[in-house]
């Protein structure tokens, strides 16, 4: 488990990990299924900061920005980069499977890259600074990013991957349905006992655009990449944040 959940934080931030001698296939299995764990930790390290310029009197828009910059350092954008490349597949690719790997895999961020990426922090950054200004919204703050690494994983057992040979082939076939679905369980009492109806709301609408994600990649490209998972993790993390943010709101 300890390995599976360096090698979890490995995949989902920039945080520097030394990974135990022996770490091999089939601990990326159980990665996956920490995934929770992770975001979970991510999202009490954005509370626990919002807290604190909170405390030192920060204008509520100017933390928020200073949240969604700090996350985004220690995640590296890496979602981000997945969620712009599949704005550009899906404008450039009409419909088409193999155009859309191609244009996934080019290195260049189009117009419709761009755009989506500044909406997405641009909604990010309106639903912290409501969150803040509400003085009741760290529960939320703490599990969006939770709940948002929660469905990434559940495209694993869903869909087959893709890319043969890509970062997420050997996770695909070591996970353990069990133990996501055990993590997974874990995290939506996390977020019914701590989160109240704005965190029932919020699960709803992560497993919502789950489904909605699910379909939508098996219908255009028979599966999913790690652009398309980046992608579902960042639309789940907006949706959740602008929900949660919508019930705690005046």
């Amino acid at each position: 488990m300890l390995r599976g959940l360096l090698l979890a934080t490995a995949f989902l931030t920039r945080i520097p990990v030394r990974l135990p001698a022996g770490t091999g296939d089939a601990d990326q299995g159980m990665a996956i299924a920490l995934y929770p764990a992770v975001g979970l930790a991510l999202g009490a390290c954005v509370a626990a900061l919002g807290a604190a310029l909170a405390g030192l009197g920060t204008p509520s828009l100017v933390a928020a920005v200073v949240l969604v910059a700090a996350f985004t350092a220690v995640t590296g954008g890496l979602h981000l980069d997945g969620l712009a490349d599949t704005a550009d597949a899906w404008l450039g690719g009409h419909g088409d499977r193999e155009r859309m790997l191609a244009i996934m895999k080019d290195p260049a961020c189009g117009p419709a890259g761009v755009m989506v990426i500044v909406l997405a922090l641009a909604a990010k950054i309106a639903s912290a600074a409501a969150l803040l200004d509400t003085g009741a919204g760290w529960a939320v703050l703490a599990l969006a990013p939770m709940l948002a690494r929660t469905a990434c994983a559940w495209l694993f057992p869903l869909l087959a991957y893709v890319r043969p040979g890509g970062l997420g082939e050997a996770g695909a076939e070591h996970l353990r349905t069990g133990s996501l679905a055990a993590t997974s369980g874990l995290a939506l009492l996390l977020a019914l006992v701590a989160g109240g109806t704005a965190g029932a709301v919020m699960a709803g609408v992560a497993a919502g655009v789950l489904v909605l994600g699910v379909a939508w990649m098996r219908r255009t490209l028979g599966g999913f990449t790690g652009d398309t998972a980046g992608a579902l993790l960042e639309c789940t993390e907006v949706a959740a944040l602008v929900a949660g943010a919508t019930v705690l709101g005046p």
